[in-house]
């Protein structure tokens, strides 16, 4: 499933395609994704302009002029692509249409924004701009790893007393919004920290030194164009390259890549998910 830095990345890709644009034709292609659309979608969306694009943890909203924002959740194979924007004094021609393709946005300016998921765990739905926070998907996240909410005595605050695995507390969106198994894997790693250590009984000290880590990885990986392993995909159509640069995620009985520390990357499985480190540096 996508993480920040790919749903980063995605929103990225589609500000010179959507940003200011309007939408000047909206095709809805069936009535539900991982959950029923929204009613008169296609006519809600159809002439609306949008006054920007903004990310939310994982997910994607495009404010528009009628008061509504479209909230977008990728799911697990969900992409939304763009096609016929002007390359140089050329201009690309939109595909033809695929079979997993959803929703599709003519936007003006000559711009097209598909959105495809193969596998349906996706979702659309149109909220009140003004009351979007208050959204159910929305309302009990933590704060932006790179907010100014997110500091480091809030950290030791969240962190203090909790008796779960500390990969287990950063993947809870009520604590940071946006981290996911692969990011939380890494930012332990870089940071020395067992994921098997119970988030209470980190020392303020080792608790604090979390967030410039997490800022530092997510960084790195959005500069990157996030990572792909499977379905991801920037707006654009390329992959992401930042599974290049993984020091554990995917990396069960490799050398680790700690200058010095000689030991091998382990797999082990916490909650049901699979979880990289090296046991050698990370305690």
């Amino acid at each position: 499933m996508p993480e920040l830095p790919e749903v980063e990345t995605v929103r990225r890709g589609l500000i010179p395609a959507m940003d200011g644009k309007r939408i000047l034709w909206a095709e809805v292609r069936r009535p539900d994704l991982r959950w029923p659309l929204p009613e008169r979608m296609a006519e809600r969306l159809t002439g609306a302009r949008v006054l920007g694009l903004r990310r939310r943890s994982k997910y994607l909203l495009a404010d528009l002029d009628i008061g509504e924002s479209l909230l977008i959740h990728l799911g697990m194979s969900g992409r939304m692509l763009v096609s016929g924007q002007m390359l140089g004094e050329f201009h690309a021609d939109h595909p033809a249409p695929a079979k997993h393709d959803h929703v599709v946005l003519d936007m003006e300016g000559g711009a097209r924004v598909t959105f495809n998921d193969a596998r349906r765990f996706g979702m659309m739905d149109l909220v009140a701009t003004d009351a979007a926070e208050g959204h159910p998907l929305l309302a009990g996240l933590g704060p932006e790893p790179f907010g100014n909410a997110f500091n480091e005595p809030y950290l030791i605050a969240r962190l203090k007393g909790r008796n779960t695995p500390i990969k287990a507390a950063l993947l809870d969106q009520s604590v940071v919004a946006g981290l996911g198994n692969i990011y939380v894997c890494e930012v332990l790693h870089r940071a020395g920290i067992d994921p098997r250590r119970k988030a209470g009984r980190l020392s303020p000290e080792r608790a604090a030194s979390l967030v410039a880590v997490i800022r530092e990885v997510l960084a790195e990986a959005i500069a990157a164009g996030g990572s792909s392993l499977k379905d991801y995909r920037q707006a654009d159509g390329e992959l992401g390259y930042f599974q290049h640069s993984f020091r554990v995620y995917d990396r069960e009985g490799q050398p680790c890549l700690k200058p010095g520390c000689g030991g091998h990357i382990q797999r082990i499985v916490q909650s049901g998910r699979s979880t990289f480190y090296c046991p050698a540096c990370q305690r």
